[in-house]
């Protein structure tokens, strides 16, 4: 396919602007329209269930500069390689947590409303107000009023205007473990590994970067798309009268659509560097459920980390600017040793109900899937790092955030968030730090984690009334001021009202329905209201 749109469009050369140039002899020096591209800015999410063990996963320090000695006593220690690139945004609470009494959130599920409204901040629908009702409609099939994050970036930033999502087990998720909605109560389908790789591999011809143009026209855009803006700039030129009209004539033709950068090292060498082939993709199309994240693929690569690839591939290509790669909720880490999935683990209990006997060991084995969980991040973190790109990396032309479903995964506590990016999306964040956008206090607490029950018995620890979370006095900084930080720095624009819009000019200062997770009681009865508008300041890097 590349090689056949190569042949019947022309290449960029020196610039798009040469396939108007054969046209205007009046331009003499043609090579000033070779102008070095800016890197793209992308946002890559890694999405997690469960939360953590608040307490290791954490540094002491809440705020101020992060040095590797912060990182090594805790989970994050595979981190510290990269830690002047890291910024840990401290003191946040996601939308609509779930509570016996609902009295900050809906009464749905623990699970469902959760998902649903992370990164959407809209409640979800049906609604409930039986926190232990067993409907099934309100329970698992309930979604949200609204689309999410990836979406709404996406419509401005992404060639089809669609986020690119991955599930690492290659599967989809039903409604209560979906983050991604491309509309009000429409999930969004995940591809697998196979659809990913074929979506990249048409990119670029064996060894060589893909032409911009070609990576345009692929994706539907005509040749006079294409080289709009290079028409503008040579508009910009001294020319003859006769040129000028040859030109004009030109300009008419074009359509209102954006240029395209892909970055030259977007080839084959790199997907070969990276595992990235046939070969891998066919072994973990293969490979069963319960070992898909821990298949060893080679001593450096897992099923996991293939993903994680796929998705620095993407990044590499740009061929999508918005990428987010799920974990899979309920799942049995066979690989690592355990045999009960990981939501009972999370719980405590030998049951994924909020009823059943202490597991032996327990903290124990959460811990081991925090670190599994921090490894990847780590290598996916290393690999955008290991990319140059302009005058850095790819890294640091990134936000890559891995954020998860809730802090601890027994009182499924929303606030004191554990939250942490790598990269500065071009220079628009402040890296090397931890920024408690709560209150500022460099001892934030960690929470209460290590609160368990004895082994083997009923005497288990109140989810109910969630004492190893966060007292929920503490820690609430709404995640829609990083929502509104991340689309900023990426590009996105708002209307007059400060929510993103297509076509906008603004920075953009709302999203969501809600950032109060009070206001979600009963469903989206309360009127929209965005209590705190704007971005989290402190995160920029000029703060």
């Amino acid at each position: 396919m590349a090689k056949r749109v190569n042949r019947r469009i022309f290449l960029r050369g020196l610039g798009g602007a040469c396939v108007a140039a054969p046209f205007l002899g009046s331009i003499l020096d043609r090579s000033v329209m070779a102008q070095p591209a800016t890197p793209p800015k992308r946002l890559i999410v890694m999405y997690t269930h469960y939360g953590c063990i608040t307490t290791r996963w954490f540094p002491k320090k809440s705020h101020g500069p992060l040095t590797a000695a912060d990182l090594e006593p805790t989970t994050l220690k595979h981190l510290a390689p990269y830690v002047d690139k890291l910024l840990m945004p401290r003191g946040i609470r996601a939308m609509n947590e779930w509570t016996a009494t609902m009295v900050r959130g809906q009464g749905n599920d623990e699970n469902t409303q959760v998902n649903g409204s992370y990164f959407t901040c809209h409640p979800v629908t049906p609604n409930s107000n039986d926190p232990f009702s067993f409907n099934t409609a309100t329970k698992f099939y309930a979604m949200p009023t609204g689309p999410s994050l990836d979406h709404v970036i996406a419509r401005q930033l992404s060639p089809q205007g669609t986020p690119l999502l991955m599930n690492t087990t290659g599967g989809n998720d039903n409604s209560q473990s979906a983050i991604s909605y491309s509309a009000a109560e429409t999930l969004f389908k995940a591809l697998n590994a196979q659809q990913a790789f074929s979506s990249l591999t048409g990119l670029f011809e064996a060894g060589e970067p893909a032409s911009p143009d070609t990576y345009a026209a692929m994706r539907g855009k005509s040749v006079l798309d294409i080289v709009r803006d290079d028409l503008q700039r040579l508009e910009r030129f001294d020319m003859s009268r006769s040129d000028k009209q040859k030109l004009a004539a030109w300009k008419e033709l074009l359509h209102a659509t954006g240029n395209v950068v892909v970055p030259s090292q977007c080839n084959t060498s790199l997907a070969t560097a990276l595992g990235v082939t046939q070969e891998n993709i066919d072994l973990t199309s293969t490979t069963s459920y319960t070992d898909k994240l821990t298949l060893r693929i080679s001593d450096s690569l897992d099923g996991a980390d293939l993903y994680s690839n796929l998705a620095v591939l993407a990044a590499a290509c740009n061929a999508n600017p918005v990428i987010f790669l799920k974990y899979p909720a309920a799942y049995s880490f066979k690989g690592l040793g355990l045999t009960q999935e990981a939501a009972g683990l999370a719980s405590r209990l030998d049951h994924a109900g909020m009823t059943g006997t202490c597991v032996p060991g327990v903290i124990d084995m959460i811990l081991k899937i925090d670190d599994y969980y921090a490894r990847k991040f780590a290598h996916l973190v290393g690999q955008l790092n290991g990319i140059d790109e302009g005058d850095g990396t790819l890294l640091d032309n990134c936000a890559a955030v891995w954020f998860q479903d809730a802090s601890d995964g027994c009182a499924r506590n929303l606030n004191n968030l554990p939250i942490v990016q790598a990269g500065s999306a071009g220079g628009y964040f402040k890296t090397g730090w931890a920024v408690n956008v709560d209150d500022g206090s460099p001892d934030l607490t960690t929470g209460n984690s290590e609160i368990t029950c004895a082994d083997g018995t009923s005497d288990q620890v109140d989810a109910i009334s969630q004492e190893t979370g966060t007292d929920p006095s503490l820690a609430n900084a709404p995640i829609n001021k990083y929502y509104c930080s991340l689309m900023n720095a990426l590009g996105v624009k708002a209307g007059p009202d400060g929510f993103p819009a297509k076509g906008g000019s603004a920075p953009v200062t709302h999203f969501g329905m809600y950032d109060r997770t009070e206001d979600f009681i009963g469903g989206g009865t309360n009127p929209p209201t965005i209590h705190d508008p704007g971005e989290f300041a402190a995160l920029r890097a000029s703060s």
